[in-house]
């Protein structure tokens, strides 16, 4: 049976229910994967604890990981109940999710592709698992790379982007494909910029490893 790796953003868990069930019901496997960036910088400031980013990603010190281990439980706490009892619920850390440290970011990692086996074993059950962004150190790694390097090493069909608009839009239009090098191409001019970029990256790369990738409604080719 074919696998998906469904990405939802923290702030963007609405439809992820549908999603899952719409996605079965069609005779795929499902695997979640889920973000919680706005609640990880609510909960820093209201500790006190600097937020600062780094060409896009979070600096993330012992302290930090705290509030981002806390954060990522209470999102996957959420998404589990919205699916219901199927779910399963999985601290990527804990799981085998494996990444590469970037020093300069402090415990911040950046995901290869893994087949952790508590996702391959909830698979194998028929379960759909949701993981949090955590790998083994444990280091604090973005989502959407997460689920980009995931579904490669699980060896799954297809990549969604769920998310709270239509797509990717481009001088105003709603794209309806783009390549992953033109994608790339106009990240690197700066066309794209904030939220979207993440996505568009790991969208591109999952493209280019044969696996069908979609952004909303927003098809990504290789």
């Amino acid at each position: 049976m074919s696998v998906v790796v469904l990405k939802v953003g923290g702030a963007s868990t609405g439809g992820v229910a549908e999603a899952v069930a719409e996605l079965r019901a069609t005779g795929y496997q499902v695997c979640v994967v889920h973000g919680a960036g706005p609640q990880i910088s609510e909960e820093m400031a209201r500790r006190g604890l600097d937020v600062e980013f780094v060409g896009g990603r979070r600096v993330t010190t012992a302290e930090g990981l705290e509030v981002v281990r806390d954060s990522l439980a209470a999102v996957n706490a959420a998404v589990c109940a919205a699916i219901g009892a199927d779910a399963v619920a999985l601290a990527g850390d804990e799981a085998g999710l494996e990444a590469e440290q970037i020093p300069e970011l402090g415990l911040v990692g950046r995901p290869v592709p893994s087949a952790p086996a508590g996702v391959v074993s909830a698979l194998a059950s028929g379960l759909v698992p949701v993981l949090s962004p955590l790998a083994r150190g444990p280091l604090n790694v973005n989502a959407d790379e997460a689920a980009s390097a995931l579904a490669v090493g699980i060896g799954a069909a297809r990549i969604h982007f769920l998310t709270d608009v239509a797509g990717v839009f481009h001088d105003g239009e709603l794209v309806h494909s783009i390549s992953a090098g033109h994608a790339e191409s106009l990240i690197g001019d700066g066309t794209f910029e904030g939220g979207i970029v993440p996505k568009l990256l790991a969208a591109a790369q999952a493209a280019q490893s044969g696996l069908v990738a979609e952004i909303g409604a927003t098809a990504v080719v290789a």
